[in-house]
């Protein structure tokens, strides 16, 4: 993030790249199991009899496990991986060019309500341009329940890239697209509240140690944990439709905001106002510690460049 070191340079795009795809395949390979289970909590349809609960998380990983191998909770890493550094970069990239354009021009600081609309932006920035994709095929791959064990139970996608080729061929490019809007309204929210409460809290944490310069990473991970669970307490309801309707096939005619409807009735008639919020423990747990590693490792790795680099005798950077 910005520095308040007068003495270096910006942080420039190559460094959001090489920091943000470091954090962002740091976060994947950590806590990729915990996404599989919240999404096969959100598809899951247990609880609807009457007198039965809803399989919880650590069954729900129990079943995965079991039924399938440990390494089925990772299905859809490739696709993961595949997008994260794209997905990264852009994310702290636009962040910080829509931070800039919303300082004030005399003192250079961006203020906390501003700070909330580039979060908006950025968030809005990598679900267009990468994330829609990218879940898309992550959570089809992760929706098969095939035993990785046993090579004659033949999965449907076999791969991130097979999934992409047949999703195209069967159901055309557009459903790479399928619940943009959805994505796009769950990332803005989550990067404004993300951002917000990470630049906040940073902010507090150097104003009561005003000796130290550069905030030690266990306290930049504390930070990220917090930031990171802002997202997903505001926005539960929205990722388990974009999650449903992700994962169906859409009838020929429909339109998305008639899917939209009919999976959120559907939700609301069968399995309750609890359904809207399957899978915000797993997501937590999953986005909290992700957002964590991937702000200490960021904050880093984008301080060793910056340290890399010749002085600019000026304030270049603050927040």
């Amino acid at each position: 993030m910005s520095r308040n070191n007068g003495s270096k340079k910006p942080v420039g795009f190559a460094t959001h790249v090489t920091a943000g795809g470091i954090a962002g395949a740091c976060e994947a390979l950590t806590c990729q199991p915990l996404d599989t289970i919240k999404v096969r909590m959100q598809l899951s349809r247990s609880g609807r009899l009457p007198g039965t609960k809803p399989r919880g998380f650590f069954a729900t990983g129990a079943y995965i496990v079991r039924r399938e191998t440990p390494l089925a909770l990772y299905k859809g890493l490739g696709a993961v991986l595949s997008g994260i550094v794209p997905k990264m970069s852009i994310r702290f990239a636009s962040f910080e060019a829509y931070k800039s354009s919303l300082a004030d021009p005399e003192t250079g600081k961006t203020s906390m309500g501003n700070i909330f609309i580039a979060g908006l932006g950025a968030g809005t920035t990598e679900a267009v341009a990468v994330v829609t994709p990218m879940e898309v095929v992550k959570i089809r791959l992760q929706a098969q329940q095939h035993s990785l064990a046993d090579p004659l139970e033949t999965p449907r996608y076999r791969n991130a890239g097979h999934a992409v080729y047949t999703i195209i061929r069967e159901e055309g490019f557009s459903t790479l697209y399928r619940g943009v809007s959805l994505t796009a309204l769950r990332q803005a929210t989550n990067q404004g509240a993300n951002f917000t409460v990470y630049q906040e809290a940073k902010k507090f944490a150097q104003r009561i140690q005003p000796g130290v310069e550069e905030l030690p990473s266990y306290q930049t991970m504390m930070i990220g944990l917090l930031s990171g669970a802002a997202g997903p307490l505001s926005n539960a309801p929205i990722d388990t439709i974009k999650t449903r309707l992700q994962k169906a096939t859409a009838a020929p005619g429909t339109s998305a905001l008639s899917r939209i409807t009919v999976i959120a009735k559907d939700m609301w008639m069968q399995e309750g106002v609890k359904s809207f919020y399957k899978g915000l423990t797993p997501r937590i747990l999953r986005v909290a510690p992700g957002q964590s590693v991937v702000f200490a490792v960021y904050e880093r790795v984008s301080g060793i460049i910056e340290r890399m680099q010749p002085s600019t005798g000026g304030d270049a950077y603050s927040e």
